[in-house]
């Protein structure tokens, strides 16, 4: 007896096998980018970027409401590198792609931005840090322009000590 092999049938079920794959790797990606949110939002909290980029975070204990997360403060940090704001981290990554974000994240910044904290993470990290901030949307003003020492401030400022001479 000669099988016959029909080819509506097999063609079906390719598209049931390609549909039934294509969803089950759509779920793997969207639980990955939900669990890349979820550790993003804790570093966020647990790095104390929202302490200088989140206006009052500090001073209300971190009862400020997500909508409002790092859109930057507009008091200047100023010491002997001159003044620095922290910056709306929203508007930042909205013109940043992940790419750039990886390639510029552990280059040393200017005081008092821990850096170093960046530096120390990991790339899953970082990736995190960047997909969640991303994820909250351009929202704010920029913060206020560097200035160099000696230049005219117009804001706010915290002074910061030089710090002590080397032994």
């Amino acid at each position: 007896m000669r099988k016959v092999v029909y080819p509506l049938a097999c063609a079906i079920a390719l598209v049931v096998l390609a549909t039934e794959l294509t969803a089950a790797s759509a779920e793997a990606a969207s639980t990955k980018r939900d669990a890349d949110l979820d550790r993003g939002r804790y570093l966020v909290k647990i790095a104390g970027c929202n302490d200088c980029h989140t206006p009052n975070y500090p001073e209300t204990a971190g009862a400020v409401p997500e909508k409002d997360w790092l859109t930057g403060v507009p008091v200047g940090f100023q010491g002997p590198w001159g003044t620095t704001y922290a910056a709306n981290l929203r508007l930042v990554f909205a013109g940043m792609t992940e790419a750039q974000w990886m390639k510029g994240a552990r280059h040393a910044l200017k005081p008092p931005m821990p850096w170093f904290a960046l530096r120390d993470m990991t790339d899953g990290d970082l990736r995190a840090l960047y997909r969640y901030i991303k994820s909250l949307g351009p929202a704010g003003q920029p913060a206020p322009a560097y200035v160099p020492p000696g230049g005219k401030v117009t804001t706010p400022v915290l002074t910061w000590p030089s710090p002590p001479p080397s032994k």
